[in-house]
């Protein structure tokens, strides 16, 4: 029962929790999507997110507590049973599934968002209405790549984002949604073998950064205007959107 020594992959993984750790903390949106790739630098990305999983569990208690009653009702009960399918429909398929179409799929659908609020203008910062159709959808493919890559914030945004909730609404919602998802990924997680000693003692070894790096999140979500938290989100999606792209174009390459 030896975590990783190497010291590269704790040089790309520190980092790597502290940017998902201030996203569960609701800042930053997609941060959290850097986690894996960051990790995948040094080791492979399904033994990244093996690893990542049990950190996440304990960032999603944090953020719950954070957040404790502030959540928006109506999104969860149009998301959450759509997300929960999509982790069934990701599981079903993981033998199937090939990490550069999610890699490139999910790269694809955050720039298509970021095109849509440049194309929209300031029509963007009208809130939107609650759909189900959509909601449903995004739910599901929130869920899938969630499962399969821990990348279900883009799809999780293309429907929550338009709403323009306040940040902290936004942020409590969230949490509730994706510590559920994560919790629910445990089991096939464990049936899939991700959580070997090594990937577990590893965790062990980097779990006192996710508390720090969560609340640092709720702070910066507390103290920054509306206006610029949803900026930050739409400059992030997109910066993460044209990496997304690359690798996954790079991955059907090479």
């Amino acid at each position: 029962m030896h975590p990783i020594s190497d010291p590269l992959f704790y040089a790309a993984a520190i980092p790597a929790i502290f940017l998902v750790g201030m996203s569960k903390g609701g800042f930053g949106g997609t941060l959290a999507m850097l986690g894996v790739p960051l990790m995948a630098l040094v080791i492979s990305p399904i033994q990244g997110a093996g690893i990542m999983l049990p950190i996440l569990i304990v960032m999603d208690a944090v953020a719950l507590f954070a957040y404790r009653g502030t959540f928006d009702r109506q999104s969860l009960i149009i998301l959450m049973p759509a997300g929960i399918a999509g982790i069934g429909i990701g599981w079903a398929t993981a033998a199937y599934v090939h990490e550069e179409f999610i890699t490139l799929m999910v790269g694809v659908i955050s720039l298509l968002f970021v095109a849509n609020y440049l194309y929209k203008g300031k029509r963007a910062h009208v809130p939107a209405e609650h759909n189900r159709p959509k909601g449903y959808f995004w739910g599901a493919v929130s869920g899938f790549t969630s499962f399969v890559s821990h990348t279900g914030g883009p799809p999780y945004q293309l429907y929550m984002v338009p709403l323009r909730l306040t940040p902290t609404l936004f942020a409590g919602t969230g949490a509730i949604y994706f510590a559920t998802l994560n919790f629910l990924k445990l089991i096939p997680y464990f049936m899939l073998g991700q959580f070997d000693t090594t990937n577990l003692t590893t965790s062990a070894v980097l779990l006192p950064i996710a508390p720090v790096a969560t609340m640092t999140g709720v702070w910066l979500v507390r103290v920054v205007n509306p206006a610029f938290f949803y900026r930050i989100i739409y400059v992030l999606m997109g910066v993460i959107g044209v990496k997304l792209v690359y690798d996954g174009i790079g991955m059907y390459l090479s």
